[in-house]
């Protein structure tokens, strides 16, 4: 049993840590030598310990003689397992929940805008516009009131009034700071004394990070028609 522990267990665990964290930082240049290098110092090590056995019939793990260099290799392996753990949870799963949150923000604020460009009132025919250029940049939510507010006005002077919700929203694409969304909706138009006309729409957001907050910069129509 020590020998499984101590001279074979404890070094390969380390030649794993190692190889781990290498493929956690995508192998860099430095880690590559470092790894090297220290691979190159435990099979060494492992060699040695083997033709110690051979000649005096006594390992790392069996010596009760030296119960501080089993500590040694022991703790050595320990350590070389938190750094891969660290490392991982550093490299992978940190910006694996950041981009989720990223993800979750982004189709929410799209959907958001998306069911604000075809809702409208004759009430209050700018309040929907107004919602949806809170979540935009100043440049965008200018061109945004100018494209949609008149649009907006005539037909709530008609009386006609409009409400969308979205029937399916997902991530075309998304990096660090900029995103793209596409969002299916279904809308639907009421006029007096006429039935109410549905249809879906399809429109892409774009989206881009502004300090810790995404903003939409563009909005256009998936299907032109």
């Amino acid at each position: 049993m020590r020998v499984v522990l101590f001279d074979v267990l404890a070094p390969l665990a380390a030649l794993a840590a190692l190889i781990y964290v290498g493929m956690a930082l995508a192998w860099p240049l430095w880690w590559v030598s470092v790894c090297s290098v220290l691979c190159l110092l435990i099979v060494q090590a492992m060699v040695v310990d083997y033709v110690l056995y051979r000649r005096d019939g006594v390992t790392v793990g069996t010596d009760d003689e030296g119960p501080g260099l089993r500590l040694a290799v022991v703790g050595i392996a320990a350590a070389a397992l938190i750094a891969a753990v660290v490392v991982g949870y550093a490299q992978w799963t940190v910006p694996y929940r950041a981009m989720r949150a990223d993800v979750d923000e982004v189709v929410g604020i799209a959907s958001s805008v998306a069911e604000a460009s075809a809702t409208f009132t004759p009430q209050d025919p700018n309040a929907s516009i107004d919602r949806a250029a809170g979540l935009m940049t100043p440049e965008r939510a200018e061109t945004y009131r100018n494209e949609f507010a008149a649009v907006a006005r005539e037909l709530t002077s008609k009386n006609i009034s409009g409400q969308a919700e979205t029937i399916s929203a997902g991530v075309e694409a998304i990096g660090p700071a900029v995103a793209s969304v596409a969002v299916v909706m279904r809308g639907t138009q009421n006029a007096p004394n006429k039935k109410p006309d549905v249809a879906v729409y399809a429109l892409r957001i774009t989206l881009s990070k502004d300090g810790d907050d995404w903003k939409v910069v563009d909005v256009t129509p998936i299907n032109a028609r």
